[in-house]
């Protein structure tokens, strides 16, 4: 089991990746590269079989897929090369060969409805084996090409994303919210190794922690921990955490609050997480001052948007939201990590179907808040100074 990074690092790839997101997001002509034939959809849908094609609102693309035929075309570009480079005999199981396109609406399909292989292969005519085969190969494919949209923001993009969080409720300096979510597996409880997956709510589960810009995109995430390790643990064996402590990230220019005051670039966490210099955690403990309870009001309604990003994710690729039947520990962090990747792309390419979804922030259900009680003495000086100057009372 080897957790996946969310910010590797692959500097040679990411160039060429970045060129050829801008030519396929300008293309705009049928034929170009990450177009498909005016009449693909046409005749996809006439093979789409079983429950699928007599569902009533599964009668539009936007319906199959929960997403725009401009990011699906998108999306295609991205694997088209890599798909196109590795033989396949991929058919229905009228013999008919599978084009990019189909392949890619299958293992989306796969992604997004989270039905079974068997599931899928009879909406669309093809046998498991190829569907799970056909997913795969489109993980794959999208871990090599989609990386670029899952990276840690530049230092003006930075900037960018501290003022909108200043803009939800006045939190200077922000530049992220992190949450962890539980991916539910059914794992047999008599094979005594399957203990390690299970977590304090007695589930089998795999851990997911993302760290989340105001837009909801994911900027950083580590996956593949099992889910008996708690929140502090999985941060700190993180390459983010370690980052920080080196002050190699969260190092940005500090923000002045007063003279002689100011604070540096952090995220917001919950209580689940350690009080840190770069990490701020809401004030625990009962009847609160005026000031911190002040402070927690502003910290919870920031990093909403962490919980919101979370639940978007399991609500849209919902093979990621139930209870996955024994799934493979060693394929799952990269199906997880797949599937941010597509959120963020369908936030950046503006794709209006995702507004069509309804907003939760409930990613965990069933879940109890978890507490950690570490706490640094310089952090708890500037949270202290921090919930002041939001309530008015430091000095000018």
């Amino acid at each position: 089991m080897g957790p996946i990074r969310g910010m590797k690092r692959k500097r040679r790839q990411e160039k060429k990746a970045e060129k050829t997101a801008a030519a396929a997001a300008a293309a705009a002509l049928p034929g170009e590269l990450g177009q498909e034939p005016a009449d693909w959809w046409d005749d996809f849908s006439k093979r789409i079989t079983g429950a699928l094609s007599t569902s009533k609102g599964f009668d539009s693309f936007e319906s199959v897929f929960k997403i725009s035929r401009k990011t699906f075309n998108y999306i295609c570009s991205l694997v088209k090369e890599d798909l196109m480079s590795r033989p396949s005999n991929f058919t229905c199981t009228s013999g008919r060969p599978l084009s990019i396109n189909d392949q890619v609406a299958v293992a989306l399909r796969r992604l997004s409805s989270g039905d079974s292989l068997l599931t899928v292969g009879q909406s669309f005519g093809m046998n498991q084996s190829t569907v799970s085969q056909v997913t795969w190969r489109f993980v794959e494919a999208m871990e090599e090409r989609g990386l670029h949209h899952l990276r840690w923001p530049n230092t003006k993009e930075m900037e960018t994303i501290k003022s909108k969080f200043e803009k939800i409720r006045g939190l200077p300096n922000c530049c992220g919210a992190i949450d962890t979510t539980h991916i539910m597996m059914c794992l047999p409880s008599v094979d005594p190794s399957n203990t390690v997956w299970v977590d304090y709510e007695k589930h089998h589960s795999m851990v997911l922690q993302a760290i989340i810009d105001p837009e909801m995109r994911f900027r950083d995430i580590v996956t593949g921990w099992p889910g008996s390790l708690n929140d502090f643990l999985i941060l700190q064996n993180s390459g983010f955490f370690k980052l920080c402590e080196k002050g190699m990230r969260l190092n940005g220019n500090k923000m002045e609050l007063s003279e002689g005051s100011e604070v540096r670039e952090y995220i917001l966490g919950d209580s689940g997480y350690p009080l840190l210099p770069w990490l701020l955690t809401p004030f625990q403990g009962k009847d609160p001052t005026a000031s911190k309870a002040e402070f927690n009001k502003r910290h919870l309604a920031t990093r909403l948007v962490a919980q919101r990003a979370l639940a978007r994710l399991k609500q849209m690729w919902k093979i990621v939201q139930g209870e996955m039947w024994r799934p493979d520990k060693h394929r799952l962090p990269r199906i997880i990590l797949v599937c941010c990747i597509l959120h963020n792309i369908i936030i950046d390419m503006e794709d209006e179907v995702r507004d069509q979804l309804p907003l939760s922030h409930q990613h965990d259900s069933g879940y109890r808040q978890q507490y950690c009680s570490f706490s640094d003495k310089n952090a708890h000086a500037s949270r202290e100074k921090l919930s002041q100057y939001l309530f008015g009372g430091l000095p000018p």
